[in-house]
C-alpha cells in the first residue's frame, strides 16, 4: 500500500505532468517541393469571406472539459488579466471550404502593454493531441516576458479537446487498453496485441468516423492561417514546441509569405518517416535514461537505486520490467502496475530532469512491490486524471498521426525491425518497435511519407535543438533548418536535458528567444547555450 505522502505526490504528479508535452511524432509525405503536401497541387485552399470576416465572441473561460483534461477554470494572471475563450468556425473539409464547418476552441490573454503590442503569439505545445486551451494557462508564467507585447493565444487543434474531439473508447475500456501488453513475446500475445489495436481503431471509426479524414496537420495549418486573419494579424507570430514544430514547418511551406516571427523548440525531424522517428526516439530515451543513471551513480549512497555503474543501474530497471511482464504489482488501488505502464511511466519522467527524483523514487518503490508512483507517471502520459477520466489526447494523437503518415506495418515487418530497436535501447527498444503498428488497423489512409517544410521566401525561423532531448532528438533541429531552406532556418543549440529548451532553465536560451520575438533580433546562427 502506498504511504499517504506517496499517494499525494502521485496525485499531484498527474496534474504537474499534464503541462509537459507528449512525445513529438515524426509523421511523414511526398517531398515534392513547392506543392501542397496533402493534394500534390500548387494551390492552397482559401476560406470564404464569411469565415475570414467572422467576429470572435470572447468570454470568460469555463473549466477545461473532460476531453481537455478537466480541472478548474484558469485563474487571472498576476496583475489581474483574465483569460478569455472563444470559438472560430473553420471548414470541416478544406477541399470544400464553403461546406460544413467545425468549431476551433481558442484562448487568449491580452498583452500587458497594449501601446507597444506586436500582435498575437500563437502557441502549439505539441502532441499531436495536446490541448492548447488547457496548457497555455498552466504554462503562462514561463511566457510573462512575451506577454509584454503579445496577446498570448493558443487553441485546441481540430480533433482535440473542445474542437470536435475525436472519441474512441470510454474510460473503463481505456484503463484496459493502456494496461495490456504492448511488447508481445509469443504467438498468443501477438494475437491479443493486434486485436487490441483493431478494436481501438474500430471504436474510433464508430464514434468519430466523420471527423477522422479531416484532422491532419495540413488542415491544422490551414486553420492557423484562418486564425491569423480572424485575429487581425498580417503575419503569423508563432511558438511551436515538439509536434508544434512540424505543424509550424507545414504552415511555413504552405504560407511562406505569411510567416512572422516564429520559434521552433524541441524540433521534430521532418526528413524521417515513422520508423526512423521511432528509432530515433528509442535512442533518445535511452540517452536520457543513461544520463539519469549516470547522475544516480555520481550521487553514490544518496541514490535509492542499486548499482555502482550506469550498466548496473539499468540492469536493475530491466529486471524490474521483466518481473512486471510476468506479474503486475499492487498500487494501492484497483489497477496494478503492468510492464507496459511502467515503461510508459519511465519514459514520461525522462521528459524533464525536474522529475528524475520522482522517477528514482518510483523505481525504488516498484522494486519493493508498490507501483503507485510509476502508474501516476504513466497516467500523466496517457491523459488520465486522478478521478479516472481520460482526456482525448491519446485518441487525437492516433487520429492525427495516422491520417498524416502513410506507413502501415504488418506483424511480420514489425518483428523484422525489432533487433535494430533492441540494439538502440535495451529498455525502450521493444516498446518503440512494436509501436510501429500503431496505424496498421487505422480506417483512414495516410497523407505523406515525410512532410514538406520547404519555405522559400519566408523570414527567419529560430530553430532550437536540445542535445539531451529524449523525445525529439537534437539532430532534428539541424534537419529542420536544412529543409526550411537557405536564409530561413536559424539554428540555436541548448546543451541541456529534457524535452525542449525555452523552459529548461537556460537564461541564454530565453534571452535569445525573447530578443527575437520582442525586438526582431535574430541570434547568430550556430549560437550555443548552456
Amino acid at each position: 500500500m502506498p504511504t499517504s505522502s506517496t499517494a499525494a505526490r502521485a496525485a499531484a504528479l498527474v496534474v504537474s505532468l499534464s503541462v509537459l508535452l507528449a512525445a513529438g511524432c515524426s509523421d511523414s509525405g511526398d517531398k515534392s517541393k513547392g506543392k501542397d503536401p496533402s493534394s500534390g497541387t500548387t494551390s492552397t485552399a482559401s476560406p470564404g469571406k464569411g469565415l475570414v470576416s467572422q467576429k470572435l465572441r470572447w468570454q470568460a473561460c469555463p473549466p477545461p472539459s473532460e476531453a481537455e483534461g478537466g480541472g478548474p477554470a484558469p485563474s487571472p494572471l498576476p496583475g489581474g488579466t483574465s483569460w478569455e475563450c472563444s470559438f472560430m468556425d473553420a471548414p470541416l473539409d478544406w477541399s470544400d471550404p464553403g461546406g460544413d464547418t467545425i468549431e476551433i476552441a481558442l484562448i487568449r490573454a491580452r498583452a500587458a502593454d497594449q501601446g507597444s503590442r506586436i500582435g498575437s503569439l500563437i502557441f502549439n505545445f505539441g502532441g499531436p493531441g495536446g490541448s492548447g486551451v488547457a496548457t497555455l494557462p498552466a504554462a503562462a508564467s514561463d511566457y510573462t516576458a512575451l506577454r509584454a507585447r503579445y496577446d498570448l493565444v493558443s487553441f485546441d487543434p481540430r480533433g482535440v479537446g473542445r474542437s470536435v474531439a475525436v472519441q474512441c473508447e470510454d474510460n473503463a475500456r481505456l484503463d484496459e487498453f493502456y494496461a495490456k501488453d504492448a511488447t508481445p513475446d509469443d504467438t498468443a500475445e501477438e494475437k491479443a496485441f493486434t486485436e487490441n489495436l483493431k478494436d481501438y481503431a474500430s471504436a474510433c471509426e464508430k464514434n468519430s468516423g466523420t471527423e477522422l479524414p479531416h484532422v491532419g496537420t495540413v488542415n491544422a495549418a490551414r486553420d492557423l492561417d484562418l486564425m491569423r486573419q480572424v485575429l487581425g494579424d498580417d503575419k503569423l507570430h508563432y511558438f511551436g514546441i515538439s509536434y508544434g514544430t512540424e505543424l509550424g514547418g507545414v504552415y511555413a511551406h504552405l504560407y511562406p509569405k505569411n510567416v512572422g516571427r516564429a520559434v521552433f523548440d524541441a524540433v521534430v525531424d521532418p526528413t524521417q518517416n515513422s520508423e526512423q522517428s521511432s528509432l530515433g526516439q528509442a535512442r533518445g530515451f535511452q540517452l536520457a535514461l543513461d544520463n539519469f543513471a549516470r547522475d544516480c551513480v555520481a550521487r553514490g549512497d544518496a541514490c535509492l537505486l542499486p548499482g555502482t555503474s550506469v550498466q548496473e543501474v539499468e540492469a536493475g530497471i530491466q529486471d524490474l520490467l521483466r518481473r512486471l511482464d510476468k506479474k503486475p504489482i499492487p498500487t494501492g488501488g484497483d489497477r496494478p502496475l503492468t510492464q507496459t505502464q511502467a515503461t510508459n511511466g519511465i519514459a514520461q519522467a525522462l521528459y524533464s530532469q525536474e522529475f528524475w527524483e520522482l522517477l528514482e523514487q518510483g523505481l525504488d518503490e516498484a522494486d519493493g512491490g508498490n507501483g503507485a508512483l510509476l502508474l501516476a507517471l504513466s497516467d500523466a502520459m496517457n491523459g488520465r486524471s486522478e478521478n479516472g477520466h481520460y482526456s482525448n489526447m491519446g485518441a487525437a494523437f492516433s487520429a492525427i498521426s495516422c491520417v498524416d503518415t502513410k506507413d502501415r506495418y504488418s506483424l511480420e515487418q514489425t518483428k523484422a525491425k525489432l533487433p535494430e530497436f533492441r540494439k538502440a535501447s535495451p529498455v525502450f527498444g521493444d516498446y518503440m518497435g512494436w509501436g510501429l503498428m500503431g496505424c496498421t488497423k487505422w480506417p483512414v489512409p495516410g497523407t505523406w511519407n515525410t512532410p514538406d517544410v520547404s519555405a522559400p521566401g519566408a523570414p527567419p525561423v529560430l530553430v532550437i535543438g536540445n542535445t539531451g532531448d529524449p523525445a525529439t532528438p537534437y539532430e532534428g533541429a539541424r534537419a529542420m533548418v536544412k529543409e526550411l531552406g537557405p536564409g530561413v532556418g536559424v539554428e540555436l543549440t541548448y546543451r541541456g536535458q529534457g524535452h525542449g529548451a525555452y523552459n529548461g532553465g537556460s537564461v541564454c536560451v530565453q534571452r535569445a528567444v525573447d530578443s527575437y520575438l520582442l525586438n526582431g533580433k535574430v541570434p547568430v546562427a550556430g549560437t550555443v547555450c548552456r
